[in-house]
């Protein structure tokens, strides 16, 4: 969840969807039917150490900035990730209760979040030359990511 106090980001979930994350709004994932047993798939979930999802998807879905800044996952059964992207660092501390996840690559301090055309704040590295929906970084706001360690099932087949 983003914590940036006295704004409206404020304990705002962080989701996947899209191939891309959000701050407000549902966690797109999916299941296919020929798989017996899914998992609800209703919570977004990295798993240990950040640069990927947590999903049961053989080859797994890998975390990435984009190369217009904006926090993405590659497409499931894909290791795809475009030309000019970064794959880190990604920085999650485990600290307790809480742990923090940021991203220091291109000289990055953390992520923020632009807001939409739909209400829902997309995602991006801190970085002052993103290509953020509107164009106006200055309408981003700066925030820390933190969650409680997960400590269920994998949450999902893939995220969409």
């Amino acid at each position: 969840m983003a914590v940036r106090s006295a704004s409206p980001i404020h304990y705002l979930q962080m989701n996947a969807a899209g191939q891309k994350f959000y701050l407000g709004g549902e966690t797109s994932s999916y299941c296919p039917s020929m798989v017996s047993s899914c998992p609800p798939g209703n919570q977004t979930v990295f798993a240990p150490g950040g640069s990927a999802l947590d999903t049961e998807v053989p080859g797994g879905q890998q975390v990435y900035v984009d190369p217009n800044g904006a926090l993405s996952f590659t497409q499931a059964h894909s290791m795809n990730i475009p030309p000019g992207s970064s794959q880190g660092p990604f920085e999650y501390a485990a600290d307790q209760p809480w742990a923090h996840y940021s991203f220091a690559g291109w000289g990055a301090s953390g992520f923020m979040a632009c807001p939409t055309d739909d209400a829902r704040w997309q995602v991006f590295a801190a970085l002052q030359n993103a290509t953020v929906p509107g164009g106006d970084v200055s309408a981003c706001l700066g925030f820390s990511a933190i969650a409680l360690t997960y400590e269920g099932d994998v949450p999902a087949w893939q995220y969409v």
